[in-house]
């Protein structure tokens, strides 16, 4: 059996990619809020958190523009996609559903006007 040895460089970035965190919503605005309460610098939330200073400041960034375009009244939302795949659909339906109509009442008329 033959053993192969990873490079160290190789082990280092499976570590990082192992123990990266992935933070969710509640937690990236509890961290946003924490550093715009100004009791602790952002380097040192940033550290408590083992969070790059840039990521904090993106997320910051982010959070003040959905802020803004909420209080703007921006309420659009992005639909899913099986919500649009569903509406398609239903359009479709739609659409052949009043071709019919179409073409049915076309041959009335033609039966009713003996021009067929």
């Amino acid at each position: 059996m033959v053993v192969k040895k990873k490079s160290s460089e190789s082990v280092i970035k499976d570590i990082k990619r192992e123990t990266r965190r992935l933070f969710n919503a509640e937690e990236k605005i509890r961290i946003v809020i924490e550093g715009m309460r100004g009791e602790d610098t952002i380097a040192a939330i940033c550290r408590k958190y083992g969070i790059n200073d840039s990521l904090y400041y993106k997320w910051s960034k982010d959070f003040l523009e959905a802020g803004k375009k909420r209080l703007n009244g921006d309420t659009d939302r992005s639909a899913n996609t099986a919500e649009v795949d569903h509406l398609k659909r239903e359009n479709d339906n739609l659409k052949k559903a009043l071709a019919d109509l179409y073409l049915h009442n076309e041959l009335l008329k033609k039966s009713v006007t003996g021009l067929e």
